[in-house]
């Protein structure tokens, strides 16, 4: 008996023995989980209307130094649609337009509407993003319906912001009216209070002094430059008075060979669209100096909150630009270079400097790349992009090219005439004086692109009364001045044509991967 009460002590001092063992090693685990450093901060800023084919990042020298020489600069991005809302939408959602629905800027093309506010928006990334328990901020421009009476008006905020800020309709720099966190706020015309540019860059300084450091932080900033009306803050208003719109590639060159749209403008110009939109020019680089300072503003308060070297800053913008390409005065709209590439520069943890990165990149890829950042598991979203992470970041993801994506527009028309162009029927929108008309129901089209070293290509259809078809050589034809679908290999049409056929139906996986 002796023997067994013997046994039985020793036996409870080592059951005593392991339990201490056990409570000091979970101790030490929650001693290095409590002190495991927070993810990384994120902060978005999107411009509004941005070429960068055009020169329109010229006046951004503060902004190439601050994010583009010291990270990577992506000098093959894209928008999958080249206009603002459906451009945003994919932005959000990291989704095609053919699959957020998001057609155009209108309500009835679901702009802002409430079939989007409780489908794709619902679980847009700033969702995802409070879910990982960042601390996020909106200011400036949201969707071009936002705030409106039929979309839900200020009250509506979307899932997932903390601070909103958020401008109620299209771009404007004075006038206009905010939601803020779902009240309604009028703003006037003084420069001190109201310049939106200035407003959405000294709210985001404040939030950042007020955040908890516990927590990361996501901001994003959607400043109203370059769109119009192009007004500059007052100390720029002088500024590029020498400045044209460039005269070289496609400027002012008749579009003999392309579709219905563009074979209207009067070729060539009249002095009255040159001098308009030579006046745009200067104006909407003078409206980027207040974004340039921006940047400069935040990456200081960033270094000065000890922040700057555990955040990542992309810059980019919805969509390209043109003022004159092909004689159409001012817009987007078009497949064209000039209206689908968009800059984009981006720096943070793990980004070596000075890159210059070839690699194609839409901007559906914004999405799922700041998801990758943030921790979030990729398959358990729903994006038909992919994470750039790898790119400009090889020592922390790897990943692949795609090498082939999707451009797609929906044209937008009025059904009564327009009557600056009566002669041209009913069916157009976006028309000038001189009976130019920069959109239309049947400026609609979906496009395949390729970047491939040996084979830089556009294949484009229309959705028109001709079925009219656009291919280009971009490595001999950089400006696409010749459509050459006649002059072509009927078997490079045919797998082109494949393509989009199925990148037009793609969600998800099929996005990222058609041969």
């Amino acid at each position: 008996m002796a023997g067994v009460r013997s046994g039985s002590g020793a036996s409870t001092r080592h059951l005593a023995a392991v339990t201490v063992l056990a409570l000091l090693l979970l101790l030490l685990t929650c001693g290095v989980r409590s002190h495991s450093p927070k993810a990384s901060n994120i902060i978005l800023i999107l411009s509004d209307d941005q070429d960068v084919r055009l020169g329109g990042m010229t006046p951004m020298k503060k902004t190439k130094a601050l994010i583009g020489d010291a990270g990577a600069t992506f000098v093959n991005a894209f928008t999958v649609t080249p206009l603002c809302c459906p451009s945003r939408s994919s932005i959000l959602t990291g989704q095609y337009p053919h699959n957020h629905e998001v057609r155009n800027n209108s309500l009835s093309g679901n702009c802002s509407s409430v079939l989007w506010q409780k489908g794709p928006e619902s679980t847009a990334f700033p969702f995802h993003l409070s879910k990982q328990q960042y601390q996020t901020f909106f200011a400036g421009k949201y969707l071009n319906q936002y705030g409106k009476k039929d979309a839900a008006e200020v009250g509506h905020i979307p899932p997932g912001w903390d601070q909103w800020h958020a401008l109620v309709g299209n771009s404007l720099y004075y006038n206009y009216t905010l939601s803020v966190n779902g009240k309604e706020e009028k703003h006037g015309d003084s420069y001190e209070k109201d310049y939106l540019t200035d407003l959405i860059a000294n709210r985001s300084l404040s939030f950042l002094d007020n955040r908890s450091p516990q927590h990361p932080f996501f901001l994003m900033l959607s400043p109203p430059a370059p769109h119009s009306p192009w007004t500059a803050a007052p100390q720029y208003q002088k500024e590029f008075s020498n400045v044209k719109a460039p005269r070289d590639g496609s400027f002012d060159k008749p579009g003999k060979d392309k579709h219905w749209l563009l074979r209207q403008p009067v070729n060539p110009m009249p002095n009255s669209s040159l001098n308009f939109l030579d006046s745009a020019y200067r104006k909407r680089w003078q409206t980027l100096l207040s974004v340039d300072d921006m940047v400069e503003l935040l990456v200081k308060k960033l270094e000065s909150i000890k922040e700057l070297n555990n955040t990542y800053i992309f810059y980019t913008s919805d969509n390209g630009y043109h003022t004159g390409q092909f004689s159409l005065p001012i817009d987007k709209r078009q497949l064209y270079e000039f209206d689908i590439r968009v800059p984009l520069m981006v720096r943070g943890p793990g980004i070596k400097p000075n890159q210059m990165l070839q690699a194609p990149v839409l901007n559906i890829d914004l999405a799922p790349t700041i998801l990758d950042i943030s921790g979030v598991n990729l398959s358990s979203v729903n994006v038909d992009g992919q994470s750039f992470l790898s790119q400009m970041a090889p020592s922390l993801r790897n990943g692949t090219a795609r090498p082939f994506f999707l451009v797609e527009y929906t044209g937008e028309g009025h059904p009564t005439p327009d009557p600056a162009c009566p002669k041209l029927g009913p069916g157009l929108s976006q028309c000038f004086p001189d009976c130019v008309c920069e959109d239309a129901y049947n400026n609609t089209y979906a496009c395949v692109r390729t970047l491939a070293k040996d084979q830089d290509l556009q294949y484009c259809e229309f959705a028109d009364s001709e079925s009219f078809v656009e291919v280009y050589n971009l490595t001999s034809d950089p400006h696409q001045l010749e459509n050459i679908v006649k002059k072509v290999d009927p078997a490079i049409l045919q797998a082109m044509n494949q393509r989009l056929i199925k990148l037009q139906s793609c969600q998800g996986d099929s996005c990222r991967n058609v041969k």
